[in-house]
């Protein structure tokens, strides 16, 4: 059966199963396996609390103030409908406001002993009132100080006339593959519940947002345990739980965790801002395939590909631009494009860096000063009609299976294409091509030809000639399509000789 990703969501805790380990030689410099969790335990705790969050639903139904509340639309619910119909004439069809409420539960943390709390963003997501239930059973109210989304972390504050105990973060860089850990939650409301695992794996990336790099636990984590956190030994924080992956919603063993130096810089910027701030290039970027790298000249596949860049964003500004291949941020490597979100992301605002990018065929070494990531989010262009015919006139690529033409007024209407659009419309892909296999369709638009830009169909047959006359095995299109620009690598191949069909 396919495992699907599950968030740890409120009505859930975690669970981690200890994993026993005979190792037929120690190296002298290993760290001994514990003798036992108990003492770790007590001593952390009182440090992890559980958090009940309630949501008021408010509604418009027919059903009257008795109703039970059947599903919509079940046949229970048209046959108590009918027969309080019959037995209160007076009242059919009389809509009723009902509320009511949607309780949730997950877990936390107290990382200082005035009253902040951690947990993560999906936990109190909504909420109308949310509670936090120490140890010892005291249930404070709590109030938000602020959330993150991206990260899926926030920050809670309760009052108390006393002290409250508190868990330190720990550094998450330094946890090794198979060190162990345990993680103290509120697995399906039951609270204070203790359990132990290993690091599975670490940088994991699942698909979640552009900031993933997760730590992966074999320790079994189920619904409740959301917002809970990843001991190592030392008592530290290492990660937040916050989603496992699971054939039927518990746990299999694929439990992952925020990183705590991910989750305590979020924190340190909810606690003193009320949100958080990130690092910003303005870019749109793309993974570096071996087509791609062949075609640009690079010996590797690596780095992030600029697709586009912000006109107003700092990219621009300090003259990166699209096409460019960004090998370095700040000295660091950008091995592959997932890295370096996080990378500029977690680089202080304003703060200039070095960038290193492959730029015709050579290494360029630039200076940008980063910006501070904007909180609203460009909606993509309108969707192109699903046709695969267009009238007017064309031009087709020989060899390749597309077909091309200029943009006319007809086209702009007919793919919904913005005003100012310019490029060269892609009219018909023949399915069974290379250009059909790489996703092309009716609709898009090519922009650039190998990091030229192109206006007329004459400049992409010109351009595509002279590569394969160069004996280039791919050619580079910048492609607007619905969800914005990307570059494709479109293979070469020999054009067919006259009187061939193409």
């Amino acid at each position: 059966m396919q495992l699907a990703l599950t968030r740890l969501l409120r009505n859930g805790v975690l669970a981690l199963g200890v994993l026993a380990a005979v190792p037929l030689a120690t190296p002298a410099w290993a760290r001994p396996g514990p003798d036992g969790f108990a003492d770790l335990a007590e001593r952390l705790l009182p440090g992890v609390v559980n958090i009940a969050s309630t949501q008021i639903i408010k509604g418009n139904t027919e059903q009257g103030p008795e109703s039970p509340g059947f599903p919509p639309g079940s046949p229970m619910e048209k046959f108590f409908r009918d027969f309080m119909e019959r037995n209160h004439p007076g009242e059919p069809g009389v809509p009723h406001e009902e509320s009511r409420k949607s309780q949730s539960l997950g877990s936390g943390f107290i990382i200082d002993a005035t009253g902040y709390i951690v947990t993560n963003n999906h936990v109190i997501d909504g909420a109308d009132e949310i509670n936090v239930i120490l140890q010892d059973n005291t249930t404070l109210k709590a109030t938000l100080v602020g959330r993150d989304e991206r990260v899926d972390i926030a920050l809670l504050k309760v009052t108390t006339d006393k002290p409250l105990t508190a868990v330190p973060f720990g550094d998450s860089d330094k946890e090794r593959v198979g060190e162990w850990v345990i993680a103290i939650g509120n697995p399906f409301g039951l609270g204070g519940t203790v359990t132990a695992g290993i690091v599975s794996a670490r940088g994991r990336d699942i698909r979640q947002g552009a900031y993933d790099d997760f730590i992966q636990t074999d320790a079994p984590i189920n619904q409740g345990n959301s917002g809970g956190p990843l001991f190592n030994m030392d008592g530290e924080v290492i990660g937040v739980n916050t989603a496992i992956y699971s054939r039927s919603g518990g746990s299999i063993g694929l439990g992952f965790s925020i990183p705590s130096n991910q989750a305590k810089r979020v924190v340190a910027q909810l606690r003193n801002f009320g949100h958080a701030r990130r690092g910003w290039l303005g870019v749109k970027i793309q993974q570096v395939t071996p087509d791609i790298a062949e075609s640009l000249g690079l010996k590797d596949p690596v780095g992030a590909m600029i697709a586009s860049t912000d006109e107003k964003g700092p990219a621009a500004a300090a003259k990166l631009q699209g096409g460019d291949v960004i090998l370095k941020f700040n000295n660091a490597d950008v091995k592959e494009m997932r890295s370096l979100p996080r990378l500029v992301a977690e680089t202080e605002i304003g703060k200039q860096v070095p960038v290193v990018v492959w730029r015709d065929g050579k290494e360029l070494s630039l200076q940008v000063t980063v910006g501070e990531l904007p909180d609203d989010v460009k909606p993509a262009l309108a969707s192109a009609k699903p046709d695969t015919k267009v009238l007017g006139t064309t031009t087709k690529l020989a060899g390749m299976g597309l077909t091309i033409g200029p943009i006319t007024d007809e086209l702009r209407d007919k793919f919904q294409l913005p005003a100012d659009q310019k490029g060269v419309i892609v009219t018909e892909v023949a399915p069974d091509s290379a250009a059909g296999e790489k996703g092309l369709k009716p609709g898009d638009v090519i922009v650039e030809v190998q990091q030229e830009v192109v206006k007329t169909p004459a400049d992409v047959t010109e351009r595509i000639e002279r590569y394969r006359k160069a004996n280039r095995r791919t050619v580079l299109l910048l492609v607007q399509t619905g969800d914005g620009l990307h570059w494709v690598p479109l293979p070469l191949v020999a054009a067919p000789a006259k009187g061939q069909g193409g």
